[in-house]
């Protein structure tokens, strides 16, 4: 019996994955990073992979499949790099100095504070906190 029973993880292929044309990928895969990069859809704390797939006219399949194939990790994570990129930014920014934490979470999509720590930590190592103070105690050298 392995310790703590974890087993290891089977990569699977999933079918519709292969049934996709390569030229249907690029087209997706720019109109993904249209809505994440321009658009900055992620700020919605509501924004899904459905919503995302009834915007480009397709199905959450199809979605996926590109965010998996293009940015080798799921809709969720991608969606939580957008918004821990951003907020990264904003936490050592001037101009978001007298904001909280919870003020800069919100502002990039996060329904919660406890969501925006666990992905902020899971992302850099670190909380926000202690991120924020790293960054200008850098600042002040």
């Amino acid at each position: 019996m392995t310790k703590y029973n974890i087993v290891e993880r089977k990569e699977k292929e999933a079918s519709y994955r292969m049934q996709l044309r390569s030229e249907l990928v690029d087209q997706l895969y720019e109109k993904i990073l249209q809505k994440m990069v321009v658009e900055k859809k992620y700020r919605d704390p509501d924004y899904s992979a459905r919503k995302m797939a009834d915007e480009l006219q397709t199905n959450t399949r199809y979605v996926s499949a590109v965010v998996n194939l293009r940015f080798q990790q799921n809709y969720a994570s991608l969606v939580n790099d957008f918004r821990i990129r951003e907020a990264s930014y904003m936490l050592i920014d001037h101009r978001w100095a007298d904001r909280t934490v919870e003020d800069i979470a919100r502002a990039v999509g996060f329904a919660n504070r406890q969501s925006f720590y666990a992905a902020f930590y899971r992302i850099k190592g670190i909380t926000p906190k202690e991120y924020r103070l790293q960054q200008t105690e850098k600042a002040r050298r």
